[in-house]
């Protein structure tokens, strides 16, 4: 052993320290392993940074323009929103059905997109419907890892595998050339984790909490004269939705506490619905609606809903913001309705809805007394005000109040806008795996349309993009040149042929496929490939078989680890909710590790 080699095991033996007990962020230690790298001498200069051109950093970036186009302008929520007809069945069903959904979408999108917005739809079938949340946030999680297992641009792991393997061997996989693997893999941890999901823990009941919540805008909906909800029942209307509530309804001054869904909608009549951010935002957008209306009647229309639709919009150039601000004891605008908010607020603070302070006490007189107004303010609530960024500092002006939230105001997506992002997203698979383009210019095509079709800006790009992730890549790929450079690839490679020498070759994958889903379940997925792909490569050449076995199994292994949750980014996310402990993951994803180990190693032993 070198000098140098002894300097390449001391660094990853660091690297591994770092990522394992987290004592930087990821993306610092590999902009450090760069300048060490150089600084050391393994790498030129222009081999340290080669990892910011290389072809699987940039294809996983445009991925994930791809994907951020996909979530914003709602895709992912339209092709999943189909699961809510899951409600009644038995848990036995919904876990395999929502594995299955969730494995297929994850094949052509990324798997972080994914889960996250699953864990939406996941806890709001939940709440509404008693679909067990604790019974399928770990499986979708498991689901999202094997389903981009089943095509080349699944998981950025496979990219940055094939880009290795390309660059060692001159071969490259087809799109679609190792799914029947993948699917195989899916298939299997379905069943398996359906017969284990009894060892998941059980949703804790607070039926009171869940059927009176207050965590959602309460405001009034009034139809527009050429509203297409005129003469619709209100249960045919997206007012019987999921996530939104009618809690009062008005008509010409008269009241009904609770309206009956048969109702026929009329010209000017108004609702008090409870209904979540999205929701509201979504109904905003409507040009048939008017979000909380001026005046105590119907017909009177102040200044601000038309500044609200119009105005405000043009006239900020894109800086519009949401803010939540909180009602403090001695607040001017205590017992105050929305709409005499408006007139009380200063010029450009559109109110928009009241969050009610949860409060578990009397929730029901709270809710459903006739003679209360939910629109009055009290001591706690919350109003969602639509504000111009410049002015925001003159809240500095009113007492006893708090600024809680800042956030962006999203942009309500629109089914044209949604139809020709998911054409996008098929002319991409369609062009990389006929083979017409490889997948760097399909993908690179598929942003570029994406931009000019304006299904996503640059600015949101820079917003949603995992710039972390592209930074470990970027640093990661210097290492895997200087272990070439200094012969440490051939050194371990040597050392593993000794340990593998006389085995059948069913054997050596077996090792590297164990060895590769060891150190992934310490090491990021990305990381551990492109310290694996080259042994694995070099392997393959000392005992004179194919490598593409060899580099299947360091494929798959790297993102196989389901036996604790730092292993993939994933189950990172759906531990960090606290539903779930690390002996979860070590039962059950120890237990679809430990299959998927035997049956690929079988599988890939029998390619040989």
């Amino acid at each position: 052993m070198t000098l140098e080699i002894a300097l390449i095991f001391l660094i990853i033996a660091t690297i591994v320290a770092l990522f394992a007990f987290e004592i930087f962020p990821m993306d610092k230690i590999a902009f450090c392993i760069i300048g060490v790298l150089i600084l050391l001498g393994l790498v030129t200069p222009e081999e340290g940074i080669s990892g910011f051109s290389n072809a699987a950093v940039i294809t996983i970036l445009c991925l994930m323009i791809i994907a951020a186009a996909l979530e914003q302008n709602g895709v992912i929520s339209w092709m999943a929103n189909a699961l809510k007809r899951f409600k009644g069945w038995p848990i036995y069903f919904i876990v395999p059905a929502f594995m299955f959904i969730t494995g297929s979408i994850s094949a052509f999108i990324s798997s972080t997109a994914v889960v996250i917005v699953f864990i939406k739809i996941i806890t709001e079938l939940s709440d509404k419907h008693d679909i067990s949340k604790n019974k399928l946030l770990l499986p979708i999680s498991f689901a999202s890892i094997l389903g981009g297992s089943c095509t080349l641009m699944g998981t950025s792991t496979n990219l940055i595998v094939n880009s290795i393997y390309f660059d060692r061997t001159g071969a490259r996989f087809a799109f679609f050339e190792f799914s029947w693997l993948g699917t195989i893999f899916l298939t299997v941890s379905i069943l398996l984790v359906t017969l284990l999901s009894k060892y998941l823990p059980t949703d804790s009941k607070n039926k009171l909490r869940k059927q009176y919540d207050l965590d959602s805008y309460l405001t009034t909906f009034e139809l527009t004269p050429d509203s297409k909800l005129i003469g619709k029942k209100i249960k045919d209307t997206f007012f019987q939705d999921d996530g939104i509530s009618v809690l009062k309804f008005s008509r010409n001054g008269s009241e009904d506490t609770y309206p009956a869904k048969q109702t026929i909608l009329k010209e000017r009549d108004r609702l008090l619905v409870s209904c979540n951010l999205e929701n509201l935002l979504r109904l905003k957008s409507d040009e048939e609606i008017i979000v909380s209306p001026d005046g105590e009647g119907p017909g009177t229309y102040s200044h601000y809903e038309f500044k609200d639709r119009k105005t405000v919009k043009k006239d900020s150039n894109g800086n519009i913001i949401l803010v939540e601000m909180m009602m403090m004891p001695g607040a001017r605008f205590l017992g105050k309705t929305l709409n005499e908010l408006k007139h009380s607020m200063l010029h450009d603070a559109v109110p928009l809805a009241i969050k009610k302070r949860k409060n578990l006490r009397f929730l029901r007189d709270r809710l459903f007394t006739d003679d209360l107004d939910l629109t009055h303010l009290k001591v706690g609530d919350r109003v969602l005000l639509e504000i111009d960024r410049d002015t925001i500092a003159d809240f500095d002006l009113y007492d006893n109040v708090a600024i809680l939230q800042q956030y962006e105001a999203p942009e309500i997506s629109r089914s044209s806008k949604r139809n020709l992002t998911l054409l996008v997203l098929v002319g991409v698979i369609v062009l990389a795996a006929s083979g017409i383009l490889n997948i760097l210019p399909s993908t690179i095509l598929g942003c570029m349309a994406l931009l000019l079709l304006n299904c996503i800006t640059l600015e949101n790009v820079y917003k949603k993009i995992n710039w972390q992730i592209l930074f470990l890549l970027a640093g990661m790929i210097p290492l895997g040149i200087a272990m070439h450079n200094t012969g440490t690839d051939d050194w371990l490679s040597e050392q593993l042929l000794n340990v593998m020498q006389g085995q059948r070759p069913v054997y050596s994958i077996g090792i590297l496929f164990l060895a590769t889903m060891l150190l992934s379940a310490f090491v990021s997925n990305n990381a551990t490939a492109i310290i694996m792909a080259p042994l694995a490569i070099s392997i393959s050449a000392g005992m004179a078989l194919p490598a593409k076995p060899f580099v299947l199994a360091v494929m798959f292994a790297a993102n196989f680890s389901f036996f604790t949750p730092v292993g993939y980014q994933t189950n990172s996310l759906i531990y960090s909710m606290g539903i779930y402990r690390f002996r979860h993951f070590i039962v059950v994803g120890g237990a679809i590790s430990l299959v998927l180990l035997i049956l690929g190693t079988l599988l890939l032993g029998s390619m040989v």
